[in-house]
């Protein structure tokens, strides 16, 4: 290395860099193919399509790392080593845009959202990273103990099956479904003593399903579980890293060998494919989906803020603001590729953050190669119709893991919070908790609100959000520094 060149500009070997990269890759791809699986069958899209969601994410996920990593004009790139990858944050939200309107449509106006909420991050970029005082700790670790709660119940589902749909615990018996097509028939035929059936009548599922929660599913999510905790405890270095990769990789290997997995979509799968933008076609902007999707995006960009802190103290390259308005606004920019390319918000990943402090490397070039390995790998479809083939079982069990650790890394981010001397951080953590619970325990409560105003108040995540800031204003006011968000973001490897 050249005595001027700083350890973040330094170009290491051909072989090095590819490696490191691969590490960095490896260690975020779990979480990086989670939520277009999430999203993909919320919309219940079909394989194909949710192949086609992995595919983008990755090649996005490149896009949107290079960009940071290597800088584009002064305007785009914090030129550090940094992962940008899907956001947890932002599933809450996709998911009930997606239950409002599942299918090609839905597909749509959630791209149009996230879209519309790329151009006014990019826009509002350097506004965002002087509002760090209105997102202290206390309001960072509720939000991602939240995200991490909500995700819960999706790695739940995968494990024993949906409430509703094929795999619901109770089904309508057959024969009552029999009675009643009979007595629509006989109605309709005009037959005497048989009244027309009232519209919109259903039965009520009685009958145990056969499919919901099977002992053989239980079995393989217990498997990916185990596996993970036996790699968490007794690896070491990389290969702890990547504890929930290597999960899945055995959950899928017992599942195929349980005859629960088959390659057939991947034979049927190109090798090569290039990702083409608007492939569900041109897409629908609702002004509430767009504000929905851009207050996410002021919460993910004030957890990046925090985040690029802590990287400049570690790599020791301090960061200025314009520097940082320049990351925020990739965060912006890589969100609106995403929504170009079928895909979704992006942001730095923290797990990738805390792989730098424990390798040491600080090179943003490994992050540049990482970046070219998640744009060739968003090129192989196969790899994504194998992705998408994993049982939900296998995915539960790692759910579990990765979900529960986001929760984990909010709680130990309240744990620095002074709750002792302030006793109204504990009301700012106890109620916008709650808050953030009423859809997942009372998903019908705004039967009775607009309806165009559904999305904005059917995601916990966001309204523990607005409701954590909106409390610390009034019990702390605008007191939070940058200290307290770079002490939250060095604990934040996990998210």
């Amino acid at each position: 290395m050249h005595p001027a060149t700083h350890p973040i500009d330094e170009v290491l070997p051909a072989g090095k860099l590819t490696a490191l990269g691969l590490q960095h890759v490896l260690v975020m791809y779990a979480g990086a193919v989670a939520v277009p699986l999430i999203v993909g069958r919320a919309l219940k899209l079909g394989p194909q399509e949710v192949a086609l969601l992995i595919s983008a994410d990755l090649f996005c996920c490149g896009i949107a790392t290079l960009i940071q990593a290597l800088g584009v004009t002064q305007w785009f790139g914090i030129r550090l080593p940094v992962m940008m990858g899907v956001t947890f944050a932002a599933v809450g939200p996709m998911v009930a845009i997606a239950n409002t309107s599942p299918g090609t449509d839905g597909a749509r106006m959630l791209f149009g959202a996230i879209i519309g909420a790329g151009i006014i991050s990019i826009l509002i970029a350097p506004l965002v990273s002087r509002l760090l005082r209105f997102f202290p700790p206390v309001v960072t670790g509720t939000i991602i103990a939240v995200i991490g709660i909500n995700l819960m119940r999706v790695g739940i589902n995968w494990i024993f099956g949906n409430p509703v749909g094929p795999t619901a615990p109770l089904v309508v018996p057959q024969e009552h479904s029999e009675w009643l097509s009979g007595l629509r028939s006989a109605a309709a035929a005009g037959t005497p003593g048989f009244p027309p059936v009232p519209q919109g009548l259903a039965l009520a599922p009685t009958e145990p399903n056969p499919r919901y929660a099977t002992l053989s599913g239980l079995a393989v999510s217990a498997v990916v579980m185990a596996t993970i905790l036996l790699v968490a405890k007794f690896a070491r270095g990389f290969l702890a890293n990547i504890s929930v990769l290597v999960g899945i990789v055995v959950g899928g290997i017992v599942a195929t060998a349980a005859g629960m997995m088959n390659f057939d979509k991947v034979g049927q799968a190109a090798w090569v494919d290039v990702v083409l933008p608007f492939h569900f076609g041109m897409p629908v902007f609702e002004p509430v989906m767009v504000l929905t999707m851009t207050l996410i995006m002021v919460v993910v960009m004030i957890e990046s803020t925090g985040m690029f802190l802590a990287l400049g103290e570690m790599t020791g390259r301090p960061i200025d603001q314009p520097a940082l308005a320049r990351g925020l606004r990739t965060d912006g920019l890589g969100t609106l590729i995403g929504g170009v390319f079928n895909t979704f918000p992006y942001t730095s990943f923290s797990q990738n953050v805390g792989l730098v402090a424990v390798t040491g490397v600080r090179s943003r070039w490994v992050c540049v190669a990482a970046g070219a390995i998640l744009l060739v790998l968003g090129l192989l479809p196969k790899m994504a119709a194998l992705v998408e083939s994993l049982p939900t079982v296998v995915l539960g069990g790692a759910g579990i893991v990765m979900f529960g650790m986001v929760a984990a890394t909010g709680i130990r981010i309240l744990g620095g919070v002074d709750f002792k001397h302030n006793r109204h951080n504990a009301l700012i953590v106890a109620i916008s908790i709650g808050i953030g619970m009423i859809p997942l325990v009372a998903p019908r409560y705004s039967q009775w609100m607009p309806h165009a105003i559904h999305p904005l108040i059917e995601s916990g995540i966001l309204l523990a959000s607005i409701a954590a800031v909106l409390l610390n204003l009034y019990f702390n006011g605008a007191r939070g520094d940058s200290r307290g968000a770079i002490e939250a973001a060095k604990q934040a490897e996990a998210h």
